[in-house]
């Protein structure tokens, strides 16, 4: 399931996080890739201890939880810090896949189920700067506002297109789900949006709450806690 998550953060959080980040120090992306990525890997990226990356990072993990939408699509069980990526004239990532397992600070370590894209500059500052995701559903092209997010499951092949024009800035990060499949959340995904409009459209009605127990059943059978 690829969908985007609009509004995660607002314009004076966008804005905040631009300036922070323009003060940064950035370094070579292929720094903080393994082996694979390396060799198709030509961007920036903020060091993973950079407080400007730990600061912004807090903001968008602490406005995560807020979101009805995102909560219903990824289901998380445990995120990842957010990193920050930048992106300009001629830079791009050639075409990988994410790796299976990330290994977190303290040495623990998650499943990445699920990959997440925010982007930081606006659509029209840059040209080039696409994500291609290509999965079983086809191949899609993402260019976000600033401030919206993208999921797609993390066993996609995707790519970022060479920037042209501008500079593209995103944060980025992966999520272990508590629905290890993307069918089974994506049908969760349509459940629970199908309950939202009928509370909306005919509140009371006895088949929301069939309709809720059938949900709960179904994460009960599939959860992975």
């Amino acid at each position: 399931m690829l969908l985007a998550i609009p509004k995660v953060l607002t314009a004076e959080q966008v804005a905040e996080a631009r300036r922070t980040l323009q003060a940064a120090q950035w370094i070579d992306g292929r720094d903080t890739a393994g082996h694979q990525g390396a060799r198709v890997k030509h961007n920036e990226q903020l060091p993973l201890r950079s407080p400007a990356a730990q600061q912004i990072g807090r903001v968008i993990l602490e406005a995560l939880p807020g979101i009805p939408l995102f909560m219903s699509a990824a289901v998380p069980h445990r995120i990842l810090p957010p990193m920050f990526n930048r992106y300009g004239s001629g830079q791009t990532f050639g075409t990988h896949v994410d790796g299976a397992i990330r290994v977190l600070g303290n040495g623990d370590s998650i499943r990445t189920d699920i990959s997440c894209t925010l982007f930081l500059t606006e659509p029209d500052e840059y040209d080039g700067g696409e994500l291609i995701v290509e999965d079983t559903y086809g191949t899609k092209s993402v260019k976000l506002p600033a401030g919206d997010m993208i999921l797609y499951p993390s066993t996609s092949l995707h790519r970022v297109t060479p920037v042209t024009r501008g500079v593209r800035v995103c944060s980025f990060f992966w999520l272990q789900s508590l629905i290890r499949s993307d069918v089974q959340r994506s049908i969760l995904f349509q459940m629970d949006s199908a309950i939202q409009r009928l509370r909306q459209e005919l509140p009371g009605h006895p088949s929301i709450e069939q309709l809720v127990r059938v949900y709960h059943n179904l994460l009960r059978q599939w959860a992975e806690v």
